[in-house]
């Protein structure tokens, strides 16, 4: 995958761009949650469970969530309509990731189908303010999974992880380009991003970077081959 990497390399140096101040947000720090995307995360797998996969992730979904068919794709037209598998698919979260302003999070974990397949999936999360008050509900805005030879054993507790509060993190931005089609989206005090890029052939990176308070710092990189 070695190609593949500069890719990603060249998508992300074609448009810097410098961080805007936090107080462009009036941001005020609140103390972040892991537990709260952990238990999103659980809910949606218990929810595939009881009313069926695909109405799951349709009821679930922000409105411009992403989904990889292989192709990026907006999850509720993708979904539209599309009659859930009789046994579900079954997943469980092994880590999470917080902005500092506890509004965006990842989880990342192990899935098994009923055929014994098995694999692993990362999936963005956002949390969606229906009113002034702040109430509101975690959706998800990007999720992608692939195949595994072997299952991903978890470990004894769901490993958390919070961005720094520290400092101002910088922003890289990813631009589609011919062969490729890339993007990037962040967290609203921007100390968590997460970016893609798929090739042609549907071969994809899906990268989640989170600021350290000195450096932004990579704590996912999922690479999947081309279908072909």
């Amino acid at each position: 995958m070695k190609a593949f990497s500069v890719l990603l390399a060249a998508a992300a140096l074609s448009a810097c761009a410098a961080s805007p101040s936090r107080e462009f947000y009036d941001f005020q720090p609140k103390i972040a949650n892991p537990s709260a995307i952990i238990a999103a995360d659980i809910g949606f797998n218990q929810l595939a469970q009881q009313k069926g996969q695909w109405t799951a992730f349709r009821e679930t979904a922000g409105k411009d969530a992403v989904l990889f068919v292989p192709q990026p794709t907006l999850a509720l037209e993708w979904l539209k309509g599309k009659a859930d598998p009789a046994v579900p698919l079954k997943w469980r979260p092994h880590k999470a990731f917080m902005s500092c302003d506890g509004k965006t999070g990842v989880t990342t974990g192990a899935w098994e189908r009923p055929d014994g397949a098995v694999g692993y999936f990362t999936t963005v999360w956002q949390y969606v303010e229906k009113n002034a008050r702040g109430d509101g509900e975690w959706k998800w805005v990007l999720h992608h999974n692939d195949t595994l030879t072997a299952p991903r054993a978890p470990k004894e507790m769901i490993e958390t992880k919070v961005a720094s509060c520290k400092g101002n993190a910088p922003t890289t931005l990813a631009t589609s380009s011919d062969g490729f089609v890339a993007k990037t989206g962040y967290a609203r005090d921007q100390s968590l991003s997460y970016r893609y890029i798929v090739q042609t052939n549907g071969a994809r990176i899906v990268e989640i970077i989170l600021w350290n308070g000195a450096t932004n710092e990579t704590v996912i990189m999922d690479e999947v081959a081309s279908i072909s």
